[in-house]
């Protein structure tokens, strides 16, 4: 890894850092995307576009975005159409600080009828 200079702006170790790192990430990818006008043709290209854009940031091992095409319903008439929510996106992502891994979720959790972010394990290297 490159030297990080924002690192003397962190009161945390590196564990903590990662965690933060993909939390911005998260949060970008439900705040930026929900919303975004979709249909059963562009959801491979949604799905790429996701991945890309949270590819570039800093720190990002792999980022990995499926739309759940169970949750998409028809769209009814001419001027219906759908967009992406929460409840469609099922994302794995793995950023890498220093020698620690993060590989934080997020997910649709149907019995807490919630979109969770969510970290699945740290990994020390």
């Amino acid at each position: 890894m490159m030297q990080d200079p924002a690192k003397k702006y962190f009161r945390c170790n590196d564990s903590e850092r990662a965690v933060f790192e993909a939390g911005i990430k998260l949060g970008t990818i439900y705040h930026q995307f929900v919303g975004t006008p979709i249909s059963a043709e562009n959801i491979d290209v949604l799905e790429k576009s996701i991945e890309e854009s949270i590819k570039v940031q800093p720190f990002v091992k792999s980022v990995n975005v499926k739309i759940r095409r169970d949750r998409i319903k028809k769209k009814k008439g001419i001027y219906k159409y759908l967009t992406l929510t929460g409840d469609m996106l099922d994302v794995e992502l793995v950023v890498e600080y220093n020698n620690t891994e993060a590989v934080c979720y997020l997910k649709y959790i149907e019995e807490m009828k919630y979109p969770l972010m969510y970290i699945g394990e740290i990994r020390v290297k």
